[in-house]
């Protein structure tokens, strides 16, 4: 069988092969342009729903994070990152990620980013996509222990012109670089993102006001209404730690007399470290406060920290007067925990505008309490004046013409009875003027008459049972300081042996000052056994002697003992 062919013939058959496979060329690449466009269109859907994700929720701290995801998913990356830049525009102040671990993000936040490629972008808020970040001469800005990466996007985020923060985007998952369509989509989400951002901050600008608005109102209202001076500052310092958002508050009073700060109230961890400390008003940032009358933020670590809040845990630190006129008259101070953000520029308007009616509302409650304070001083005068100018007299009269009646009774216990309702008088016109003496001291005073009765009082747990108290004369005006602190002394110290020794079941404190001051304490116990210790009646004696006074004791004559304590008041006072 011939296998010749004819020249036309094999033109014929294969003439017709080339134009297919051109065809089967265009068809693959129609297809291979679908699939792109079918990506960009999958790639335009998911970029509008991560706006649209972004966009509907207002808490700044769950959109930055879904933000995070966001970029990370749509350009398929192994790990992405939000830095937020603080105001001075030199650190991260707040840091998010996706696809590592708590610790690997807690030493990111806390690394130095000042510097190498995260200090880069915050210098630089341009677009940065590398293929090889080892590469780069500022790789060094990753903390030790950081997940190894390679690729590398980087794109700013801007609110109102100004760089808020960047998004980091590292190893592309299933190998690649990133590509300019990678940069774009994320630049893309950046930017839809800020309005987003903007309208979280917008939001929590509003709430924190409301807050500042809600907590003014009841610190005001408490102060007004008479309510305890530390409990309000307790509702001070907490609702400036909920205006702050902070870790830890504290209000502390100007003591001008000692130069000092006392801290009257705290809220927070470690609150209770915080009460009562005594701080020096004349230096470090205190003084600079109290000086200016202006605010002042510390950063974490700052040593002037330690003397607001001493002896705390605490990150950034912000310090703000409570001035009245034109005086200081304290400082409230709010701090972040260790690690935290810095307080910005906002936080430091809103803790000013909430000092200013609180120190407004404290001076006016002051003023309020000195009224109070007036009117019951004038109130206890008036008594005193009636039961001095009437009282008294009709009583000394009563007594006087009882005297003159025993002179005519010759019956013996009439006479008797009489003289005993006489007795009885006296030592009611005597305990009148002590109670008169008594309504002289003001109401806030810690004077003798009352630190004698606590003694006393305390005193009484110690013995079963109250012992009678008689305090005569102008014992808050006339007995020295230095006459005081002994007289109380040895009232403790007499009242402590009828305690321990005594076996007593009645005991009778009297102080009566004349020319003298003179302590009796009268019980009706066993009596001082001879050769028993006496180091605590020889003190007694001793402090006497050192006042040029003298000391001595007596059985009673139906058992029992009286003491004596007598030394000599000044005759100028």
């Amino acid at each position: 069988m011939s296998t010749d062919r004819e020249p036309g013939e094999e033109r014929t058959r294969t003439g017709p092969a080339l134009p297919q496979l051109r065809l089967d060329e265009l068809l693959a690449e129609v297809q291979a342009r679908l699939q792109t466009v079918m990506a960009t269109r999958d790639r335009m859907h998911a970029l509008l729903e991560a706006v649209v994700s972004i966009g509907s929720d207002l808490d700044l701290d769950t959109v930055l994070h879904r933000l995070t995801e966001a970029a990370a998913t749509l350009v398929d990356a192994r790990y992405g990152a939000l830095g937020v830049i603080d105001e001075e525009g030199e650190r991260l102040a707040r840091f998010f990620a996706v696809g590592m671990s708590q610790e690997e993000i807690e030493a990111v936040g806390h690394w130095p980013h000042g510097h190498g490629i995260l200090g880069l972008l915050i210098k630089d808020p341009r677009p940065l996509r590398l293929h090889d970040l080892t590469e780069h001469p500022s790789f060094y800005g990753f903390p030790p222990g950081h997940p190894p990466m390679k690729q590398f996007l980087g794109v700013p985020i801007r609110v109102r012109g100004e760089v808020f923060g960047n998004l980091y985007l590292t190893e592309k998952i299933g190998g690649g670089d990133f590509d300019e369509e990678d940069e774009t989509v994320v630049t893309a989400l950046a930017t839809a993102a800020g309005v987003a951002v903007e309208n979280a901050r917008l939001y929590e600008e509003g709430r924190r006001r409301e807050r500042w608005l809600k907590a003014s109102g009841e610190v005001t209202t408490a102060l007004l209404s008479g309510r305890d001076r530390g409990e309000v500052m307790g509702l001070v310092a907490e609702r400036a730690r909920r205006i702050c958002d902070a870790h830890l508050a504290a209000v502390s009073l100007l003591d001008r007399a000692a130069s000092r700060l006392v801290v009257q109230a705290a809220a927070g961890p470690d609150a209770d470290r915080l009460r009562g400390l005594r701080l020096p008003s004349d230096q470090g940032v205190v003084a600079a406060v109290c000086g200016t009358g202006e605010s002042r933020a510390l950063a974490e670590g700052h040593p002037d920290a330690a003397e607001v809040l001493p002896g705390v845990a605490v990150g950034p630190v912000l310090v703000t007067p409570l001035v009245e006129g034109d005086r200081v008259q304290g400082v409230v101070a709010v701090a972040g925990p260790p690690g935290g953000a810095a307080f910005g520029e906002e936080t430091r308007r809103l803790l000013e505008a909430f000092a200013g009616p609180v120190t407004v509302a404290l001076e006016l409650a002051e003023r309020r309490r000195d009224a109070e304070r007036i009117a019951l001083l004038e109130d206890r005068d008036r008594i005193a004046k009636d039961l001095h100018d009437t009282v008294i007299q009709r009583l000394f009269a009563t007594a006087m013409t009882l005297m003159s009646a025993a002179k005519l009774v010759d019956h013996p216990d009439v006479a008797q009875r009489i003289h005993r309702a006489i007795d009885d008088l006296d030592d009611t016109i005597r305990q009148i003027r002590s109670t008169i003496f008594a309504l002289q001291t003001g109401p806030d005073e810690e004077g003798l008459r009352s630190r004698l009765h606590a003694v006393v009082d305390d005193a009484a747990e110690q013995l079963g049972f109250a012992p009678s108290v008689r305090l005569d004369g102008l014992l808050d005006t006339v007995v020295e300081d230095e006459v005081a602190e002994h007289l109380i002394a040895v009232t403790r110290e007499a009242l402590s042996n009828v305690a321990r020794h005594a076996e007593a079941g009645e005991a009778a404190v009297t102080v009566s000052v004349g020319d003298d001051l003179v302590l009796r304490v009268d019980d009706d116990g066993v009596g001082i056994p001879k050769g028993g210790r006496r180091s605590g009646l020889r003190n007694m004696a001793e402090r006497a002697e050192r006042l040029g006074g003298d000391f001595s004791t007596r059985d009673r004559p139906g058992g029992g003992t009286t003491l004596v304590w007598r030394v000599p008041l000044r005759r100028d006072a």
